[in-house]
């Protein structure tokens, strides 16, 4: 059974009746651009195929009741009611877009709504964008918010989800993940400059030249919501309070090791030479996308990697491993993806080494005592919509 069939499943089961309809959002691989959204950098995701399916239907009232498959039922909420720490289970990411709804002049009622999802959770594919960006899509629909209408409402949605996931789940992420998912072009990577908001659709053509991208899934769970990434975060709002400035967006390149010295705080440092290197990182990748030159694109992924591990520190044992196995392998290049901590690591690999690279890995982690890895080869899949 597909996710999609579950989630007409649950909502029969759980509400009865029809549903006014069907609405999905994706989750989403950073081809490059860690930790750089809140800073203001520039980020080069793609969306996902594997999405989060929203069956939902619209209230007389004001009460929003949500359930999800493999979750224990939400609490109903009164709209009024949501706030920081109610509700307090995973029904905040999808209930939170509701209140930012509001908080944005938006006019809302209640809802029912079944959740279903193949996006793998806690792996650094950010499944709780997919379950905002399905949320947002059914409430802009359902009420008639036009959000989905054009990339400006796209642009103020993502914005919203983001805030959502900000206050009330109390997750101090960028605005990447919610972008990825609902800005996002099908066969395209978004290079989204978090500064400004402006985004550039870059074609993804691994496939033509007989490469692939391998989502390395290590089943190291992380979450956005725990300490480390807010300790990341402030360490970067600590630096720019140091240097007098409103964002590390600020320092380029050329103007890094002038900031560096002036810092006079090792691991300060080491955050700011990772979000600076990690911009100029990305400007590189969407260039060498779009001339498909896909051997710099994989220098830059283990450069990036090499700046996650050793400078911002948010890669672990799995997620190494399973760079240096598939660069062992004939990887074109290899890096961790997401927030770190867990999650997934990517490689561009030839296609015609899939299977050989899938096993090496395997191998390494079976002999390495890792629980065993899962495998996805990505595809830029298209942005949150109606399905039915």
């Amino acid at each position: 059974m597909t996710a999609l069939d579950t989630a007409v499943e649950l909502f029969t089961t759980q509400f009865g009746g029809e549903p006014d309809g069907v609405w999905e959002a994706p989750g989403r691989v950073n081809l490059i651009g860690e930790h750089t959204d809140y800073n203001q950098g520039l980020v080069l995701p793609i969306a996902l195929p594997q999405r989060t399916y929203a069956v939902a239907r619209a209230r007389a009232d004001r009460v929003v009741r949500c359930v999800s498959d493999g979750m224990d039922p939400g609490i109903p909420v009164d709209l009024d009611d949501i706030a920081v720490g109610h509700p307090s289970q995973w029904e905040r990411y999808p209930v939170g877009v509701m209140w930012a709804l509001r908080e944005a002049g938006h006019e809302l009622a209640g809802m029912d709504v079944a959740f279903a999802s193949d996006v793998p959770v806690g792996a650094g594919l950010s499944s709780s964008a997919a379950i905002e960006g399905a949320m947002g899509a059914a409430a802009s629909d359902l009420f008639g918010l036009g959000l989905l209408d054009d990339d400006e409402g796209r642009s103020v949605l993502a914005t919203v989800c983001q805030r959502a996931e900000n206050v009330i789940a109390q997750a101090p992420t960028g605005g990447m993940d919610q972008a990825a998912s609902i800005r996002s072009k099908q066969g395209h990577a978004l290079c989204l400059d978090c500064q400004d908001g402006s985004v550039a659709h870059v074609p993804f053509r691994l496939s033509e030249a007989g490469l692939a991208l391998l989502v390395v899934n290590t089943r190291v769970s992380h979450s956005h919501s725990d300490g480390e990434y807010g300790s990341r975060r402030a360490q970067c709002e600590q630096a720019c309070a140091r240097l007098g400035i409103d964002s590390l967006r600020e320092i380029t390149p050329q103007t890094l090791p002038v900031a560096l010295a002036r810092l006079n705080d090792d691991v300060l440092a080491r955050r700011v030479r990772h979000v600076v290197t990690e911009t100029e990182r990305v400007r590189l990748a969407a260039r060498a996308l779009a001339d498909d030159d896909f051997v710099e694109l994989g220098r830059l992924f283990v450069d990036s990697h090499a700046s996650m591990r050793d400078d911002y520190e948010i890669s672990c044992p799995e997620l190494d491993l399973s760079v240096v196995t598939a660069l062992e392998a004939g990887a074109l290049g290899a890096r961790m993806t997401g927030g770190g901590f867990g999650g997934s690591s990517i490689a561009v690999v030839y296609a015609a080494h899939l299977e050989q690279t899938m096993n090496q890995v395997a191998s390494a982690f079976d002999a390495a005592g890792h629980a065993a890895p899962e495998f996805i080869v990505a595809q830029a899949g298209p942005p949150a919509r109606r399905t039915a």
